[in-house]
């Protein structure tokens, strides 16, 4: 077939992201389908991916693709998170870090009875571990906070230590003389102080401008983007390879800085992380022969084995010694060590260099290192969900409704979730509202719902709904955003007191929330009412409008303007919602409706008018 470089690189990006889309509907790894299109497509394969008529520019592409790739699993950690799980995620990525490229050198030198020089090369690239790969499989299993935290860190951190030490190995292979180790032991030293101060230089700079919306207003991601690359570019042009670790720190700077488009950043992040990971594998893969990868025979086989069974355990067991956790915990974090596009990256430009410098070694190199990223990602992906439930490290489901603001129609409303059998648990700042809702039988929890401390006592993880009842429509948001984009509660809702041309409010549909109850209400008024036991529940059932008259938007209309009744929750078979905006009701539907009795006759009148008749009534 004959092409060109662009349908080359425009053949990847497409590939890549048709096989994560399977993936995701299939739930299996990403990694072991887009190697397998990679070879397929490749020179052994139909030939319609050539990366070597890429020439350099597959390198800069990889470049490019890595930096994104590490500024955005940067992006995600935490700094309260790894605070607490500080002395395990820096004894694992130094202590672990050693012990894997010592093992995993002698496993090379054994097995496979590579020289010295050649088995430690391989030793380093295989000490990276895949935070693309460990990331979503984490999320997926809902694993225990603490073990998520621990090895999200790890996979993250882990990238730019594990490509310098791979370059400081390198140097030694191309320099071996006692003057020359020392030097790139300096070298290295240098790299890491460098590359983690224009990280953090960088990262200020971003999140700097980020905060400044009149100059930077529509055009922050692409400003993101730009700077990152910049940052990664420049540091590697004073002090190669330190960019990936510029890069790194600068996410992580950028992810603990409260800024304006905070979420929408992660979120274009994200989604630019999946396109570059889909096309790099897809051109790296296309890059190596299968029949690279199967003359390596048993022994290669071996390598894997003793890496997943031996250095891996052993490297765990030795970084994490006195620090207290327990033995389930560490068998699953032995257990986990997928690798991922950083080790493919840099095995592709180490074999590159070896062989242009007429290194022998430079193609098995690479092909075991594939091997690896291919074998480990198996077996993590076969191991996880098993052993996580086996060992009870797994969260149970997300069976809990969290409701911000201990008052009115949040006390109403979690009253009826309670008794259709749904757990129920308060947040509020004000005591007083935590004891009343408390002297009802809630699960209350005192503190700033925007603080992460306070949603872990909630806790957060085990929240499949979360609802802002509060009468500040900006607060009830922020909250559905952070439970649904930084926790992964599925579901929020948002209340709010008015509607812009009679539609949700744009903060809203960013966090991907819905309007709680029936459409706006006036929180404040409602919770007046309540406090003055004017107000009633009411069971009804829905019954189709066919009034000309009353088409939806005019009943919505009068509703918010006279504040008669509310709808509460929907039941709709065997389930019981909380209403939302966008949940119409059907036909057979009922709901529980807070009336307002000072108007008790109008109030029946306008639910009639919305369709809802009432059935019985149970007092408010």
């Amino acid at each position: 077939m004959s092409h060109d470089v662009p349908l080359t690189v425009a053949l990847a990006l497409a590939a890549g992201m048709a096989i994560q889309l399977i993936a995701r509907a299939f739930r299996i790894p990403a990694i072991i389908l887009l190697l397998a299109t990679g070879v397929a497509l490749g020179p052994e394969g139909l030939g319609w991916v050539l990366p070597r008529d890429l020439g350099q520019g597959l390198f800069v592409i990889v470049d490019f693709g890595v930096a994104i790739i590490l500024f955005e699993g940067a992006l995600n950690l935490k700094g309260q998170r790894l605070r607490r799980e500080e002395r395990v995620i820096r004894r694992l990525i130094t202590w672990g870090a050693l012990v894997t490229l010592i093992g995993g050198a002698a496993a090379a030198r054994y097995w496979m009875d590579w020289p010295w020089t050649l088995a430690l090369l391989f030793g380093s690239l295989v000490v990276v571990t895949g935070p693309t790969v460990v990331g979503p499989l984490v999320r997926d299993l809902r694993l225990q906070p603490r073990l998520q935290t621990i090895l999200e860190a790890e996979g993250v951190l882990i990238d730019p230590i594990g490509a310098l030490l791979a370059v400081l190995v390198l140097q030694i292979t191309l320099a071996p003389d006692a003057l020359g180790v020392v030097g790139e032991f300096g070298a290295l030293l240098g790299r890491l102080a460098f590359g983690a101060v224009c990280g953090a230089v960088g990262g200020l700079i971003i999140g700097g401008l980020l905060k400044l919306p009149a100059l930077v207003h529509g055009f922050e991601n692409a400003l993101t983007l730009a700077l990152v690359v910049a940052i990664f570019h420049l540091s590697d042009y004073v002090l190669a390879p330190s960019g990936l670790l510029a890069v790194t720190v600068a996410g992580l700077v950028v992810g603990n800085m409260k800024t304006r488009v905070d979420e929408d950043l992660r979120e274009f992040k994200d989604q630019l992380t999946v396109l570059m990971i889909g096309a790099l594998f897809v051109l790296l893969a296309a890059d190596i022969g299968l029949v690279e990868v199967t003359s390596l025979g048993w022994g290669g086989a071996a390598v894997l084995a003793s890496l997943i069974l031996v250095v891996r355990p052993l490297s765990v067991l030795i970084a994490t010694a006195g620090t207290g956790m327990q033995p389930k915990e560490l068998l699953f974090i032995s257990m986990i060590a997928p690798r991922g596009i950083v080790a493919a990256a840099v095995a592709s430009i180490t074999a590159g260099i070896l062989n242009a410098d007429g290194i022998p070694g430079g193609t098995e190199l690479r092909a075991l290192v594939f091997l690896v990223i291919a074998g480990t990602v198996l077996f993590a992906g076969a191991m996880a969900w098993p052993l996580g439930s086996l060992l009870g490290l797994r969260l149970p489901g997300r069976n809990r409704v969290a409701i911000l603001g201990a008052q009115g129609l949040g006390i109403a409303l979690g009253r009826e979730l309670r008794d259709a059998g749904h757990t129920v648990v308060f947040i509020d700042a004000d005591p007083q509202r935590c004891r009343v809702v408390e002297a009802e039988g809630f699960a209350v929890v005192f503190g700033d719902a925007l603080h992460e401390r306070t949603l872990r006592r909630v806790p957060i993880e085990l929240v499949g709904t979360a609802i802002g009842a509060t009468f500040n429509d900006n607060l009830n948001s922020q909250f559905a955003g952070l439970a649904r984009e930084s926790f992964g509660v599925t579901h929020a809702l948002v209340g709010v007191d008015s509607f812009d041309s009679g539609t949700p409010p744009q903060h809203v549909d960013r966090h991907g929330a819905d309007v709680l109850f029936d459409g706006p209400h006036d929180q404040e008024r409602w919770d007046v009412r309540w406090r003055q036991k004017q107000v009633e529940i009411v069971q009804a059932t829905w019954i189709k409008v066919d009034r000309p008259d009353a088409d939806g938007e005019t009943v919505r209309r009068n509703r918010a303007e006279r504040e008669l009744f509310v709808v509460l929750t929907l039941v709709r078979g065997t389930r019981t919602m909380p209403a939302s905006f966008a949940l119409a009701p059907r036909a057979g539907d009922t709901a529980a409706i807070a009336l307002y009795t000072g108007n008790r006759d109008e109030a029946v009148e306008a639910m009639a008018a919305a369709g809802w008749q009432e059935s019985t009534i149970s007092p408010g």
